[in-house]
């Protein structure tokens, strides 16, 4: 790890984990694998919900696993867990390319993906940055987590490419030797923890604010009101742009126009991560929140419509614009209403609820798809369903831990 000289600077971790997220779970599971859902379907037999079947519960097991890692991180620190499970997902990645008929492997396959994906998840860099950026936090974990925007233009667009010249087995291997190259050199090589000052550990342990992760689940219907909004946010959202490519090429628009249509709401969805950053450090959280997902709440209804034209192309752009807020939201929330002493186990949590969201909404698709024919009765659910998460943020109140004053993070970062 680099730790001298102008690599020292704070920003190059914003910028290391920027990288690293091009490649995070998300991109590739969610995004990416919808490029590879017709090619393994046609292949290997499986119905489109089976293979989503699969994957949920690969999501259930992430389910346990996050909490897990966000706890280990807090206990042991960033580097010595987090570093090891980026090698292990791009393992995870890698065997898919041993896909058969037999739906037990491939449960089996998606279970592992789950457990280790924790590693490769927005969590670490998350909290990596919310210790280091007090003042601009926001900002800074708008620009690293815009990485995940500029994952799903460029992912889809590689793996389509080597699924067309080499095969869906060996595009896999691809994405694995990526997961590598991209994400895991930048994190070994910028990612850290902020020193600890000598005035501010307490019992050998440093002294940092915020509340318990009992308080959190326990004592705070914040915890639960975000959780639940973020919760079906992600299912709507996802749910859509995960099964935009199969959607427009059912409507008879040619694949390489509908992976570029889902590349363009990538693009959307990097801005929508930055200039939803730059807001949340001068504009009450809820209300970005609810100003993005209004935004996805119009791109599932023009895709609803079945109209042609520019219709699809803006609609899935939209979407892309509001999912663009949805995960540095997250961290941005509970840093500011929990505080950073239990930051990993509470964010943690909240993502893999969040990570349960993913593989429910296409499962919830593709079930409407096989009884009604279509995608629309669900696209239509999805957007009644962000109307309800923006009623759970907008009374959430004042932050509990709003910007120190002193602004140790950020001071300390500097003198690194």
């Amino acid at each position: 790890m680099l730790k001298t000289g102008i690599f020292a600077n704070r920003w190059w971790m914003v910028v290391g984990a920027l990288l690293g997220l091009v490649v995070n779970t998300g991109v590739i599971e969610v995004f990416t694998f919808s490029v590879f859902l017709k090619p393994i379907s046609e292949d290997l037999g499986f119905e489109r919900e089976t293979i989503a079947l699969a994957g949920l519960f690969g999501s259930f097991c992430a389910t346990f696993a996050t909490p897990a890692f966000g706890k280990a991180i807090d206990h042991f620190g960033l580097r010595r867990v987090f570093l090891p499970m980026i090698c292990f997902y791009a393992l995870s990645i890698g065997l898919l390319a041993l896909l058969n008929t037999s739906f037990a492997l491939m449960a089996t396959f998606f279970c592992f993906r789950g457990i280790v994906g924790s590693g490769q998840s927005p969590i670490a860099y998350s909290k990596a940055i919310a210790a280091w950026f007090d003042k601009d936090r926001g900002l800074a974990l708008g620009i690293a987590i815009a990485g995940v925007g500029l994952g799903v233009a460029i992912m889809p667009q590689i793996a389509n490419w080597l699924i067309s010249v080499y095969g869906w087995r060996e595009a896999f291997v691809g994405l694995g030797a990526a997961i590598i190259i991209i994400g895991f050199i930048p994190a070994f090589l910028f990612v850290r923890e902020p020193p600890v000052r000598s005035d501010h550990v307490v019992a050998g342990r440093p002294a940092v604010p915020g509340a318990t992760f009992s308080d959190a689940v326990f004592h705070d219907w914040r915890f639960w009101a975000m959780t639940i909004a973020f919760f079906i946010a992600v299912i709507a959202i996802n749910g859509m742009l995960t099964r935009v490519v199969p959607l427009l090429s059912d409507r008879g628009i040619p694949r390489v126009v509908a992976v570029s249509a889902l590349s363009a709401s990538g693009i959307a969805l990097t801005v929508g991560r930055i200039v939803s950053g730059w807001s949340l450090d001068r504009v009450h959280g809820p209300y970005v929140a609810c100003t993005f997902f209004g935004s996805a709440m119009v791109g599932i209804a023009l895709l609803a419509t079945g109209m042609g034209g520019s219709v699809p192309f803006v609609g899935t752009v939209l979407c892309g614009l509001g999912i663009g807020a949805e995960v540095d939201l997250m961290a941005f929330f509970v840093s500011r209403y929990f505080g950073l002493r239990s930051f990993g186990v509470i964010y943690g949590t909240l993502f893999a609820l969040f990570s349960i969201g993913n593989a429910v909404g296409p499962y919830l698709m593709d079930l409407s798809f096989h009884h009604a024919g279509s995608y629309v009765p669900m696209m239509l659910a999805f957007v009644a369903a962000l109307a309800v998460a923006c009623g759970l943020l907008l009374p959430l109140g004042p932050y509990r831990y709003a910007v120190s004053v002193n602004e140790i993070a950020g001071a300390v970062g500097e003198e690194a």
